[in-house]
């Protein structure tokens, strides 16, 4: 999570009512702008950046933050829209069930404890490398994003599918799990957890994980590479994210890159590394 938002930003037309309320307060626009565009957002160099609310991703194991910025924890995911869905390749959130480091950078973050216990038949790469779904293989952990939405729209890609020009300033909700991929084909299949279609008038997806323990809540950002403790994300983010790894079967993943999946998505993205400072994270309730 969008995070910056995975692949595509908001696209001009969509925004166009959102520039024009925006121009005076443009803030939140900036980031967005500078990541289409391939820019570094603006930030504090240096520095730590201020004013900011309450940032994404961090160590779930720690409740600690005095970010003074507070907003509404946005509804449950039933009472809103599914508007995309991603992965990450590490966790970005740390722990209880993902602890090990994966190093520094994008290509960093935090894999499953039970990584290391993997076999060699679990770890065996039945596409040699040519997995539809790029980025990812058996052995890695992914963290996984379920995007929802207070604005009446269609489920697409990035996050110029969760907003629209009647509805620019939503209230958004991310459901997180994270998984170990392995080749088996006995661990759960990403296209039970696909998006499902209209339940209630609401766009839903088929199911989402459970059996991972009682997911975390906290108010924060979204996350992705671009994003720092020096170069923040302006949008407020309610996030519920599981504090156990789920096993996943690679096949899943290649299918639903087959399946040209409403989201365009055939890959996994880099990682933000956690936020540490208590400024930047709001307290875990």
């Amino acid at each position: 999570m969008p995070k910056h938002w995975p692949r595509s930003w908001p696209k001009p037309h969509v925004l166009s009512t959102a520039l024009a309320v925006l121009m005076l307060a443009a803030q939140p626009l900036q980031p967005l702008m500078a990541a289409e565009s391939g820019a570094t957002p603006p930030g504090a160099p240096g520095g730590t950046c201020k004013g900011y609310g309450p940032q994404t991703p961090r160590d779930l194991n720690s409740t600690i933050g005095i970010n003074q910025r507070t907003f509404a924890m946005a509804p449950p995911a039933t009472q809103m829209s599914l508007c995309n869905i991603h992965t990450h390749t590490n966790a970005e959130h740390r722990g209880p069930g993902f602890t090990i480091s994966g190093g520094p950078g994008e290509n960093g973050g935090w894999k499953c404890n039970e990584t290391p216990n993997l076999t060699h038949e679990e770890l065996e790469d039945p596409f040699l490398g040519h997995n539809a779904f790029h980025g990812v293989k058996p052995g890695d952990t992914i963290e996984v994003h379920w995007v929802h939405t207070s604005c009446d729209i269609t489920p697409g890609e990035g996050l110029g599918s969760c907003l629209s020009d009647a509805c620019a300033n939503p209230q958004l909700r991310v459901e997180a799990q994270i998984f170990l991929v392995v080749n088996d084909p006995t661990a759960l299949n990403f296209m039970d957890f696909d998006y499902g279609g209209e339940i209630n008038g609401r766009h839903q997806a088929k199911a989402i994980p459970t059996g991972t323990g009682r997911p975390i809540q906290f108010l924060g950002s979204t996350t992705g590479p671009k994003y720092t403790e020096r170069v923040c994300s302006p949008l407020q983010v309610t996030w519920a994210v599981r504090p156990n790894c789920a096993r996943l079967d690679v096949h899943s993943l290649n299918e639903w890159a087959q399946s040209r999946n409403i989201f365009n998505e055939t890959h996994s993205h880099g990682v933000r590394q956690i936020v540490t400072k208590p400024e930047l994270l709001a307290p875990i309730q």
